[in-house]
């Protein structure tokens, strides 16, 4: 059994050979004896044990130790045979006395340990032997090269003495020849192994295609390969700027979504460079919170970026807290060829998952459709039936999967296989209004569209069938559901349909318009237009259905929404207010968000009119909108349209203003008579949702602009003028102010008629 002790880690005690050291004829022999010796065993622990055993003998002593330095981990190990197991004794290789031999190189004769301050008294108690004297050298080899320490301890016969410690020198460097060739090969060895590993690992990684799995086998092989607790890979979500991982070894199911930006990997994410951090506690890139959280405790890090094939940093691996200290060069080194080496399986599981995200989302959405979806190959064959497809169709999907189209579509219904069969000829939509389709007995309204189906290379794939339910209940609800609140189209239908028939009633109408619009889609194009468009729309129509009102129509960037019909409120007036100012403040954060992407913030103006409108369902029996018309209608657009004029966002007629029941921040902008009217209208511009920012000192703006408007109305142009100019003194972007100064002026140079009432008549919409 190889034998080992040091002076603070206990060993068993050797046999130690009795009547002393052992004779030999001279030096000579026993530096031979130890070569050979050595040089017939194969093994590292048959050399130690057998050279200990000399050592012992012929130094003539209780115990011996020998420990070898490991200079990655920076440890003196010694090797202990217990029964059928092996283990390693490990000390730093500069504590107690053998970390001093080995750090000076000097040899030491200790005759009293218990008085020496390297001594660990400590061993002794708890390993109940006593250690009166010690002899320890360094190993050394021919060179001078220290690479361990020998120790021995309790002289049998008398004192330790300086032809001791030549002796054991000699013996020891005797020996270090053959323990070094040893040691090369189980290094050489060693390393064999692990690239043998490291290329079975790489090689069952790169068989998985499947995400999940795939991060699970990286994982698991990384915390193995680097002897490890826990490793992540965290992987980089460029639609959201965040690094997420799907699994983490020792985490369970959790999963972590975090800034690509912000933390250790973070760090090493956005700049490319690995980052080794022995003690984390002691680097303040690090957030101790998740161990707060999950009560573990990290003490070493390792991080390094996940590359692909073009050099783009595609995510991070990180792994923690490596078993026996903190991670080497070497690690950083293998686990940055490991990632190299899976980078590519890793972005194709990657591009496999969003594959396979992409085809389970529009499997869902087929199957959520209320609309049949039936597609077909080349050769005319059924691929696919969607559940509402099923349902119209009458069938079952063994009924109709894999059946030819001419097979399946029979007697009244053969009109579709022929559209079937010649829309896959000639790649052109076509589209069937009002179709019947029959199907055991039952018959079905229906629009039918026939479109084509091509691979990006242009071949043809086959074709597909939209089948839409036009009966009357779903004709109507598909229809409203379109322009208003769901729940709205369902009281509609709930009413009746005489209610969509034509009806007369006081309802408030909102316009707003994108101001610059021609310009921006010039800048954006078309894909860039369409996609802020809908961006932009989603968010205004959120407002209009959250006060109950009707979207009525999209005009280009216009949007027309009223308020009061098909249903009146008692304040429908105050919801197309509270809407409209919702709009404003909705529309600053979506511009907030837009700079943030560098793009630029879009401007809108609003017009409100309040008016007996006719509403109804307009239009022929295979096209119908349900819309309101009048010239209350017409107000609200020229109000929207002046706003530029006033340098507005938000104007309002005198009859909105006569019919809100709450209190609004208002000042009257003029009297206007808009285009194709010959009466004015008090016009009147709504404040409320300006902050300290966009319009300063407002209260005494707005105060200098009444009096302003009342001398200007009583033929006053110079006071009037002068309350102008303090309005503008107040807030220099007061467009209005300004307008009202140019024409002061101009109506001091061209008075007007006595009849003059202080109206503006509009020359344009």
């Amino acid at each position: 059994m190889t034998v080992s002790r040091q002076d603070d880690v206990p060993a068993p005690k050797p046999a130690a050979r009795k009547g002393g050291r052992r004779k030999r004829s001279n030096r000579a022999e026993l530096l031979l004896e130890v070569s050979n010796r050595l040089a017939a065993l194969s093994g590292l622990n048959e050399q130690l044990e057998a050279l200990l055993e000399l050592t012992v003998d012929s130094i003539g002593c209780e115990r011996g130790t020998l420990f070898l330095n490991d200079p990655i981990a920076g440890e003196l190990y010694s090797r202990v045979a217990q029964g059928a197991f092996e283990r390693e004794i490990r000390i730093l290789n500069n504590s107690g006395i053998a970390g001093l031999v080995f750090t000076t190189g000097e040899g030491l004769i200790i005759h009293d340990v218990y008085n020496h301050p390297k001594f660990n008294r400590m061993v002794d108690e708890a390993s109940e032997f006593v250690t009166r004297d010690m002899i320890c050298v360094p190993i050394r080899t021919v060179h001078g090269e220290v690479i361990g320490v020998a120790q021995c301890l309790n002289k049998t016969e008398g004192r330790f003495s300086a032809d001791d410690q030549s002796l054991l020198e000699a013996m020891t460097m005797q020996a270090s020849v053959v323990l070094q060739s040893t040691l090369f090969i189980q290094k050489m060895e060693r390393s064999r192994q692990q690239e043998s590993e490291f290329l079975d690992v790489v090689s069952e990684v790169s068989s998985e295609i499947q995400l999940g799995p795939l991060l699970q086998k990286i994982m698991g092989a990384v915390t193995k390969m680097l002897n490890s607790d826990r490793s992540t890979l965290f992987l980089n979500d460029e639609k959201t700027n965040e690094l997420y991982t799907e699994i983490g070894q020792g985490l369970g199911a959790t999963k972590i979504r975090l800034p690509n930006n912000v933390g250790i990997a973070g760090t090493v994410f956005t700049t490319g460079r690995s980052v080794n951090i022995p003690f984390a506690y002691a680097d303040l890139r690090f957030d101790p919170s998740f161990d707060n959280r999950t009560g573990y405790f990290t003490r070493s890090i390792l991080c390094v970026p996940v590359t692909n094939k073009d050099g783009k940093t595609i995510g991070v691996t990180q792994v923690l807290n490596k078993q026996g200290g903190p991670f080497t060069e070497g690690d950083e080194a293998r686990l940055k060829a490991f990632t190299a080496q899976i980078s590519i399986g890793l972005e194709n599981a990657k591009l496999f998952d969003d594959v396979q995200n992409m085809k389970n989302y529009n499997e869902a959405m087929l199957e959520s459709m209320s609309n049949g979806v039936v597609t077909f190959d080349s050769e005319g064959k059924v691929v696919t039936c969607n559940a509402a497809g099923l349902r119209l169709l009458h069938c079952r999907g063994d009924d109709i999967i894999g059946k030819p189209v001419d097979k399946f579509f029979v007697g009244e219904n053969v009109a579709v296989a022929d559209k079937v069969r010649r829309v896959s000829g000639t790649r052109e939509p076509e589209i069937v209004v009002d179709a019947e389709l029959k199907f055991h007995g039952e018959t079905v309204s229906t629009n039918l569209t026939f479109l084509p189906l091509q691979s990006t290379k242009e071949d043809t794939l086959g074709s597909m069938l939209l089948i839409e339910d036009i009966s009357s209940e779903k004709r109507v609800k598909s229809t409203m559901a379109r322009y208003m609140d769901p729940g709205l189209a369902e009281k509609l239908l709930d009413a009746g349909g005489e209610i969509l028939g034509g009806q007369a009633s006081e309802a408030t109408v909102l316009f707003s318009d994108i101001r610059g619009f021609t310009t921006l889609t010039e800048e954006l194009g078309a894909q860039g237009t369409v996609s802020l468009l809908n961006d932009y729309f989603s968010v205004m129509v959120d407002c209009i259905q959250k006060e109950g009102g009707m979207l009525d129509k999209f005009i280009g960037d216009a949007i027309m929404a009223i308020f009061g019909t098909p249903f009146a409120h008692e304040d429908d007036a105050d919801r197309a207010m509270r809407t409209s100012i919702d709009m404003l403040r909705s529309l600053e954060k979506f511009n907030v968000e837009r700079v943030g992407f560098g793009l630029k913030p879009i401007d809108i103006g609003i017009g409100l009119n309040t008016d007996t409108v006719v509403s109804g369902n307009i239009g022929s029996p295979k096209r119908m909108d349900y819309t309101v018309i009048g010239d209350g209608v017409n107000l609200a657009a020229r109000l929207e349209s002046a706003c530029k004029q006033y340098g507005a966002k938000l104007l309002i007629s005198e009859y909105t203003l006569a019919r809100v029941k709450s209190t609004y921040r208002t000042r009257e902008i003029d009297k206007l008579v808009v285009k194709g009217k010959t009466e004015p209208v008090g016009v009147y511009e709504v404040l409320d949702f300006h902050t300290a920012q966009s319009f300063p000192n407002m209260i005494d703006v707005v105060g200098s602009f009444q009096n302003g408007i009342s001398l200007y109305r009583e033929r006053r142009f110079d006071d009037a003028r002068a309350q102008f100019v303090a309005a503008l003194a107040k807030h220099g972007e007061d467009k209005a102010a300004k307008l009202y100064l140019d024409r002061c002026d101009y109506l001091k140079e061209n008075p007007p008629p006595d009849d003059w009432d202080g109206a503006w008549v509009a020359t344009d919409k």
